[in-house]
């Protein structure tokens, strides 16, 4: 490099020239990872009209229309000359225009250079503009930068460092949501100062990534994280600022920005970061220089930034010819369970009983599961119902009951429900927009498989099978539909070979897995993010991957209906229309499976997104809809990659192994009470459908929630089982030789008790006993029976007898045993001469035989 120079300017010139090749360096080192559209890690040269030089070395270009983009040190001479570069930017002669994240440098009439490194003018008219340093030896060079001032106030913030800023700044709206062709950017929000003191005046401008568009769905995520201002944000789009008058504390105020698109200088299709940063106007963090010419230089640091946000940008040019994502998106409709096991019967009906009336409101007008249904009318979605929603609204619609504790055991302390209009309108609603649809029928209740895998056992296995062939038929006769039934949706995506093995058991042929624990042979990208589609897997049972980050991002942001949440839904639709551009950006020629796998029990904010993205990247060519069955089609060949490769963290949601040994010692209990119920059809469906509510993965995150509704079918069961029973008694008296006890057996079951039979045992036989081996019990709904024993009494005196009742299917004990006291009194007298003489025969007959044998 030759420098040449006078005096004080020469000695200027050479600490401006050390400070940038330090600043170069710099900028190489912090430069974020990632390709460009065309990048090179070495040096670019370029001379002539025309060439272009994109590198992350060394770019020069010499001669009239010279282009050069790269993150190191740039340098050019000549008319009409444009760099673009990460590193050193040097323009010299008239027209000349820098671009760069180095050092720019401008000498002659109108030269402009905008960077974030280094800014450097000389001569009239140069305006340098960037985010680190800035000198001017006189002229009327002007530089603009938040990072280093070269003079006044000058600061340096390390990139990526965390940043505190007093004013918050808030997006609104971002219209268009994806840049096509021309037009403008039409950018609103609101600032307020946080911070305990008066800021301003200050400037909101509008910064696209100093790299171009993103390459990578990790550079998304980086992008985001970044909380200071850096050179990797790019400088401030110059002239298209809105002023922002002085904010007190707490004051809050609104803006609107509107920027050319040709502005925004993007390079094609793909997802730019862009940031909103208020910068302080009033000289704060500025610094000026002098050299030859007729201009100074000024440069804004760190310290006069106030506040930023950023956002992704997603440009899609109308000339744009990525192969598009073949996206199915899945369209959940589930809630937490709200039946109870209990039931209250009438003389007409069986009215089923909740634990509370909340769905009454999300059935109704304005409701999440009304919402929903509405939003998802007419849309390119898979829809997902879990059975057993079904069959609570039928339940509503026909006439239920509420309790007023959760979890209780006595049917009449429960109100009358008021929900069943709402019910009734929306099943209406979704048999319309599901017709001719795909749906997909989960296993009833949507047992949580990852817990039963670990726990759960085949008996409970055997149990849900059941409970989701019924549940499957509910919602075809309801709906009027033909379901997709079979398929698995393990929280979290999680998939290892317990839950593969747990699935073949419940008739699961295929399970939605996140990919973390599934790799498949024809993987087109290698650990890739996007590499969605179905794998088979050994045993049967077939993988459909789906898109995790886009998972992780729709369960992390919970953005809220209506204006309030107008911010969140911003910066989540932005978000999902750079990571799913991007993804098709990945292989732009290949075609490629997308399965969205939203929450299950999805917020409407949500929803209304990812609906908008959908359409937003259908309409601009990247994504196209597609139908579940389809991304089932040709699975490639694949296994599980480990036994368990989840965090441990995830397990602590799971319900625990002693829950559910419950649940399976209620499944026994309940095989005992339908035994002696006269009608034990009612009963035992409910209770069956009870215990897979038990299991269901909608009570994570709800552990106390979980254990109250076990809690409750356990009580029900309880109750239930010793409302069958003997009434106690201490004493009876026996009077004379044959005589009947009375024995009460209550019966406090809603309906006839059959099945079970009385049996009575004496503590002496020889004094007291028992006729009849065991006598049939039948008893009404609700009323106490009388039972007579008939008994034969040989002597008088007291006497233990024990009572217990038995079912007749098989003879085992039902209830606790009843041990009460029976006095034998007042034993005919030829009775007692028939045991006086046989007893006095036997002695006689001792004593011949005595006799006898002395004789001998």
């Amino acid at each position: 490099m030759v420098v040449v120079g006078r005096g004080g300017t020469y000695g200027r010139t050479v600490v401006a020239t050390v400070a940038t090749i330090l600043v170069a360096i710099t900028s190489v080192l912090s430069a974020p990872a990632g390709p460009a559209a065309t990048a090179s890690p070495a040096h670019r040269h370029g001379s002539g009209g025309g060439a272009v030089a994109r590198g992350l070395g060394h770019g020069h270009g010499s001669g009239g229309g010279v282009t050069g983009r790269g993150p190191a040190h740039r340098h050019e001479s000549g008319g009409g000359a444009v760099t673009r570069g990460l590193g050193h930017g040097h323009g010299s002669g008239g027209g000349a225009v820098t671009r760069g994240l180095g050092h720019g440098h401008g000498s002659g009439g109108g030269a402009v250079t905008r960077g974030l490194g280094h800014g450097h003018g000389s001569g009239g008219g140069a305006i340098t503009r960037g985010l680190a340093a800035s000198g001017g030896p006189r002229g009327s060079t002007a530089a603009r930068s938040p990072a280093h001032s070269h003079g006044l106030h000058g600061a340096v913030t390390a990139p990526g460092s965390a940043q505190r800023y007093p004013v918050s700044v808030e997006l609104a709206s971002l219209s268009p949501a994806v840049i096509r062709q021309g037009g403008e950017l039409r950018i609103s929000g609101r600032v307020t100062n946080t911070s305990a003191r008066r800021v301003g005046p200050a400037r909101i401008g509008v910064r696209i990534g100093a790299a171009g568009a993103i390459d990578t769905r990790g550079g998304l995520g980086a992008v985001t994280h970044r909380t200071s201002l850096t050179r990797s944000d790019g400088p401030e789009v110059p002239g298209r600022t809105v002023r922002l008058a002085a904010l007190p504390t707490g004051a809050e105020r609104g803006f609107r920005l509107t920027v050319p698109v040709p502005d925004l200088e993007l390079d094609g299709a793909g997802a730019y970061a862009l940031t909103v940063s208020v910068i302080r106007s009033d000289g704060t963090g500025t610094g000026t220089g002098t050299g030859t010419g007729a201009g100074t230089g000024t440069g804004t640091g760190t310290d006069g930034v106030l506040g930023l946000t950023r956002t992704q940008l997603s440009a899609y040019p109308d000339a744009t010819r990525l192969e598009p994502l073949r996206t199915t998106v899945l369209w959940p409709v589930v809630d937490t369970p709200r039946m109870e096991a209990l039931t209250l019967r009438t003389p007409d009906s069986v009215l089923p009983v909740f634990r509370d009336d909340e769905l009454t409101a999300a059935f109704g007008p304005g409701g999440r599961l009304r919402r929903l249904v509405e939003m998802g009318t007419g849309q390119p979605v898979t829809w997902v119902l879990d059975p057993d929603l079904i069959v609570h609204a039928r339940a509503m619609a026909a006439g239920y009951r509420v309790a007023r504790t959760p979890g209780g055991s006595h049917p009449r302390e429960a109100t009358e429900g008021t929900g069943g209009e709402a019910a009734a309108e929306w099943l209406a609603a979704l048999r319309k927009a599901v017709r001719g649809r795909e749906v997909i029928a989960l296993p009833y209740a949507d047992p949580d498989l990852v817990s039963l895998a670990r726990g759960g056992g085949a008996p409970l296995a055997g149990l849900l099978r059941s409970a989701s062939r019924a549940g499957r038929s509910v919602v075809d006769r309801a709906l009027g539909i033909r379901t997709r039934a079979g398929v698995g949706w393990p929280a979290g995506g999680e998939l290892d070979d317990g839950i593969a093995r747990y699935a073949k058991l419940l008739g699961l042929g295929t399970v939605l897995a996140s990919g973390a624990g599934v790799t498949s042979s024809g993987q087109l990208v290698s650990e890739g993010a996007t590499d969605d589609g179905a794998v088979a897997l050994d045993g049967g049972t077939t993988a459909l991957r789906y898109d995790a980050a886009i998972a992780s991002l729709l369960l992390a942001v919970h953005p809220a209906e209506g204006a309030a949440g107008a911010p969140a839904r911003l910066l989540l639709r932005q978000r999902l229309l750079a990571e799913t551009l991007t993804a098709a950006r990945e292989l732009p020629n290949a075609r490629r499976d997308l399965v969205v796998v939203p929450p299950r029990r999805m917020p409407l904010g949500t929803a209304r997104v990812l609906l908008t993205v959908v359409a937003e990247g259908r309409k601009a060519g990247w994504l196209e809809p597609a139908r579940f069955a389809a991304a089932l089609r040709k699975p490639t060949a694949g296994r599980l990659r480990g036994s368990d490769g989840h965090p441990p963290a995830r397990h602590a949601s799971e319900l625990p192994s002693a829950r559910l040994a419950a649940v399976d010692r209620d499944r026994r209990r309940l095989r005992a009470l339908t035994k002696v119920l006269s009608d034990a059809r009612v009963t035992a469906a409910s209770v069956r459908a009870a215990l897979a509510r038990s299991v269901a993965t909608g009570w994570r995150g709800d552990p106390a929630g979980a254990a109250s509704y076990q809690r409750g079918v356990s009580r029900y069961l309880t109750a239930s089982i010793t409302s069958v029973r003997l009434v106690p008694k201490s004493t009876v008296v026996v009077a004379g030789g044959s005589a009947t006890i009375p024995v009460t057996v209550d019966n406090g079951l809603q309906q006839d008790l059959t099945g079970v039979e009385l049996r009575v045992l004496s503590s002496r036989p020889e004094r007291l006993d028992a006729r009849e081996r065991a006598v049939p019990v039948r008893a009404s709904r609700a009323v106490s029976r009388t039972v007579r024993v008939r008994v034969k009494a040989y002597a008088n005196g007291p006497v233990r007898l024990t009572a217990q009742l038995y079912t007749t299917a098989d003879g085992r004990p039902w209830g606790a045993p009843m041990t009460f006291r029976a006095d034998v009194r007042s034993v005919p007298s030829g009775a007692v001469i028939f045991v006086l003489g046989g007893t006095a025969l036997i002695v006689l007959t001792a004593a011949f035989r005595l006799r006898r044998t002395r004789g001998r």
